[in-house]
This record gives structure tokens, sequence and C-alpha cells, in this order.
């Protein structure tokens, strides 16, 4: 991975917010709408130095944007939305440990991080988010907010859960929050919505009207019942 500085922001204590596009794209939605809400600046951006795949665009070939920014305002930095993932554990590695690079230079004290939750139950118009943390002990801080945890153990792979276990070995404090799906290849703005009402309830702050986002996922149930 190539990390370039595009500038040096004055923030201090931050929360963090790091996710990438996962299942049902949730990560990037999130991350795409908080930074056009809260319109965040570009300071880092991450890239790989190698392709990991070309594009064939009928008889000739692009080279993907396969790159991820840091961004931030205020109190607050956002990583990561944008497309994909990297596709070699070596780069996904480097990039969640400059994530926690980047959060022990501004004593960041909290990593958000947060995807799809596959699941086979029937959903209403209404997905639950369920959260996991580093500890039992923030866990059990975070039911007296009436949230609901992980239901299982299950392994939780890719950036958006390997984050929380580079947080965890670097004593910095993590949640997971990750939303209802049915459908992993369909945009899930839904689960969207509801990590997002998630996280303004556990920072105590707004990110924005996500009408917009509910709209969006009308429009994709009329295309899919035509």
């Amino acid at each position: 991975m190539d990390f370039i500085q595009n500038e040096e922001p004055r923030i201090e204590k931050p929360i963090i917010i790091a996710a990438m596009q996962d299942m049902g794209n949730v990560g990037s939605i999130v991350v795409n709408f908080i930074n056009d809400s809260l319109r965040t600046k570009t300071f880092r951006t991450a890239k790989t130095a190698y392709p990991t795949y070309v594009i064939d665009n009928g008889g000739y070939i692009d080279l993907p944007d396969e790159s991820w920014e840091y961004k931030y305002t205020e109190d607050l930095i956002v990583f990561g939305g944008g497309k994909g993932q990297p596709q070699s554990n070596s780069e996904l590695n480097a990039l969640c440990q400059d994530v926690i690079d980047v959060a022990k230079k501004y004593s960041a004290k909290f990593i958000y991080t947060l995807g799809g939750f596959h699941t086979n139950v029937v959903l209403d118009n209404n997905p639950k988010t369920f959260i996991t943390t580093t500890s039992m002990e923030l866990t059990k801080q975070m039911e007296t907010l009436e949230v609901n945890t992980t239901p299982q153990k299950s392994i939780i792979t890719g950036f958006n859960g390997l984050i929380l276990g580079f947080a965890k070995k670097n004593q910095i404090q993590g949640i997971g929050m990750y939303g209802e799906i049915n459908e992993p290849e369909i945009p899930q703005y839904r689960a969207a919505i509801s990590i997002i009402k998630t996280i303004e309830k556990l920072t105590y702050r707004k990110f924005g009207d996500t009408s917009q986002l509910e709209a969006i996922a009308q429009e994709i149930d009329r295309k899919f019942k035509n």
C-alpha cells in the first residue's frame, strides 16, 4: 500500500469511523453519506501499489482507481467508502495498521466500523443493527443504551471486522455495527439507515437527514417488484 499525506489537519482526540465496501454496499453507503452530509475534507489517501484487476472496455483495458480516503471535520475522522477492498491479506493488514497509526497520531479514543449482517430471517423495512465491541466491559456499557448485540458467535472477515482486531491489539476501544440484510448483491440502503441511527445514538451527534436514502431504497423495491 502507498499512503499520501495531503495535509495535516488540526484535530485532537477525534472519533474514527472506518468502513469499506462489503455485503450490500452497506459500509460504503454509510461512509459516503456521512462524508457528503458533513462535507468532510480529504487529508490522507491510501492506494494499492499494484492493480488487483483490470477493466476490459471491449477491446481495450483501463486500470481501476483503487484508492481510499481519510477525511475529517472538527472532532471526526472518516475513512473508507468508495469501491472494493484490498484483495491480498498483506495489503489489508497494512491498511488496518495505517488506520491504527492515524488513530494514535491524533489520540483517537474510539474506532467505529460497520457493515452488513446477512440473515435468512425475512426482513421488513426496519432492519436491526447488531453491535459487537472490543471488550466484554464495553459491551455491558452499550447494553444500557438499549442496542442489540450480535446474537451468536461468528467469524467477521474483511476490513470491517479485522479493524476491530487491530484496535483491540493496540488498546483502542472499538465498536462494530452490522445492519441486517437479506440480499448481499443488492445495495441495502435501509440497513445503512439503521446503522446511521445507531451511530447517532452512540456518539450523541447527528449525521444528517436520511430521507434520500429511504427514497433510493423505495426505488430499488419498485425495480425488483417489476
